[in-house]
């Protein structure tokens, strides 16, 4: 693991040039899930036309991206959330098998309006939940309702999918840290993804053109059909090792493991609602909630 700026899985050379990008639209067709490929996921199958992504709804960490997220149970009374990775965690990133429950934290994000620029900064009261097993996830609750930055900010939450991303949807990675959108498809979903010692479940696989780079860490994925977030930007493999850190392997069903270099990943999150209820209040005991308990 490198430094904290790249606190990041996805490590990487930053060059000047490639730092700063504008928000965009995904190239590719969008789709919509209408059937299932041969895993049992949903495959994007129904041409639409594509939409733009911005960055409203996304922050800057002092080291990653992240966005504030609601949930379907949200309203705008409830303390916003904010999402990013595990490994963003300013506490350091979590042991596999840790989990991090209802931890004090006064960290400040910056907002960004649509076009990225600086609105000002929220700040956190708690880490509702961070774990760095099964997924790579950071919740952080602000001292912030959404009707709060609504008012403040101009700015809408953005809504978590509930349901699998499906193969084949247009996606962008949009990076609050580097002001940055990159748009790419997903290639499909890797059975278990291994970077170093944690294990992640279920990961989205992207097409090459999202090659994300360090400070992208926590960027929210958002289906470009729904604009919800689908997943939760993590890692890429950088030189072609083999489950090395910032060179992480697929491992299939039967134990067989790949390497795809240049290839990156996100974590999926539509189950992440199963585990809210009112208030924006966490409950891991909720029917469906399958997020690690430590």
């Amino acid at each position: 693991m490198k430094s904290p700026l790249v606190g990041a899985l996805a490590t990487a050379v930053l060059g000047t040039a490639a730092l700063v990008g504008t928000a965009g639209t995904a190239g590719a067709a969008t789709t919509s899930a209408t059937v299932s490929d041969a895993a049992g996921h949903p495959a994007a199958v129904k041409a639409a036309a594509p939409r733009a992504v911005s960055f409203a709804g996304t922050v800057a960490l002092s080291n990653c991206s992240g966005s504030i997220v609601r949930m379907p149970t949200s309203t705008d009374n409830d303390p916003a959330l904010v999402m990013s990775n595990g490994h963003c965690l300013e506490s350091g990133m979590p042991d596999a098998g840790e989990v991090v429950v209802d931890q004090p934290s006064s960290r400040s994000f910056t907002v960004l309006s649509a076009s990225a620029g600086n609105l000002g900064t929220v700040r956190a009261t708690k880490v509702v939940y961070a774990t760095m097993t099964d997924t790579d996830v950071s919740l952080y609750e602000l001292s912030s309702t959404y009707a709060q930055i609504k008012q403040r900010y101009g700015i809408n939450a953005l809504d978590v999918a509930t349901t699998h991303p499906a193969k084949g949807a247009a996606i962008s990675v949009v990076s609050g840290y580097w002001k940055k959108t990159y748009n790419c498809n997903v290639d499909g979903f890797a059975y278990r993804l291994k970077e170093g010692n944690w294990t992640w479940k279920d990961s989205v696989r992207y097409t090459a053109p999202c090659k994300v780079i360090g400070g992208t860490s926590g960027s929210p994925v958002i289906d470009v059909a729904s604009g919800k977030v689908a997943a939760v930007n993590n890692t890429i493999n950088e030189s072609g090792q083999r489950c090395t850190m910032n060179n992480p392997c697929e491992v299939d069903a039967n134990g067989q493991v790949s390497v795809r270099r240049g290839i990156g990943y996100a974590q999926e999150t539509y189950e992440i609602p199963k585990c809210f209820g009112t208030g924006n209040k966490l409950d891991l005991g909720r029917p469906g909630c399958v997020l690690p308990k430590g």
